[in-house]
């Protein structure tokens, strides 16, 4: 990913807390000599390796399910994003832009199809999306032999992450009276990317 250094965020807790916060990733391997993208959650385990490590399921319909151990992937985690008018800055001679946020995952891919290890990555998903609920569901809700019919339909995964790259593309590159009335244009803005861009270039004004 082009990232120039004035948009970089390189501090690794805050990598790790946008891919928590935006957990429902693309992840693109190589198959048959083409790139070959899947949509689906994934979560991290900050604790394994120096970076963390991956986790994750396919459908073995999928024919990303059969991605070989090993191989070199990029998961992409998607933030918010909007489109920012030249009109806003209230300066000459600058055109459109937009702002976004989004990390880059590299590393190398490990198959699990022990039916243990499965069962295993499903609690960890249930735990993570149903923290939030007011009566969060969980496995035991599942017929045993259900379930056990559920695992012989998924494969299952790690990516142990070798590198990360985060751009946070705030106008960081322009002053901060700029950047405020981007800000304010953006929180007259009718739509949830617009406002959680909004926060997030107030969050990265210089104190």
């Amino acid at each position: 990913m082009y990232v120039p250094s004035s948009f970089a965020e390189t501090d690794i807790n805050v990598l790790h807390h946008f891919i928590e916060q935006n957990s429902f990733a693309t992840l693109v391997t190589h198959r048959d000599d083409e790139p070959f993208a899947s949509h689906i959650p994934v979560l991290l385990d900050r604790n394994q390796g120096e970076y963390g490590q991956l986790i994750g399921h396919f459908a073995k319909a999928n024919p990303q399910s059969k991605t070989e151990t090993l191989q070199n992937v990029l998961t992409i985690f998607h933030g918010p994003h909007a489109y920012i008018s030249p009109t806003w800055y209230e300066a000459p001679d600058l055109v459109p832009t937009w702002n976004y946020q989004a990390v880059h995952v590299y590393g190398r891919y490990s198959v699990i199809d022990d039916p243990g290890q499965l069962k295993e990555i499903l609690k960890q998903y249930v735990s993570f999306y149903e923290a939030a609920q007011p009566t969060p569901w969980t496995m035991k809700n599942v017929d045993p032999a259900f379930a056990d019919q559920l695992l012989q339909s998924i494969v299952g995964f790690t990516i142990n992450i070798e590198r990360i790259e985060g751009k946070f593309k705030l106008n960081q590159n322009h002053p901060v009276d700029r950047r405020e009335k981007v800000i304010k244009a953006l929180q007259q803005q009718r739509n949830d990317n617009a406002q959680a861009i909004a926060a997030q270039m107030k969050a990265h004004l210089p104190d």
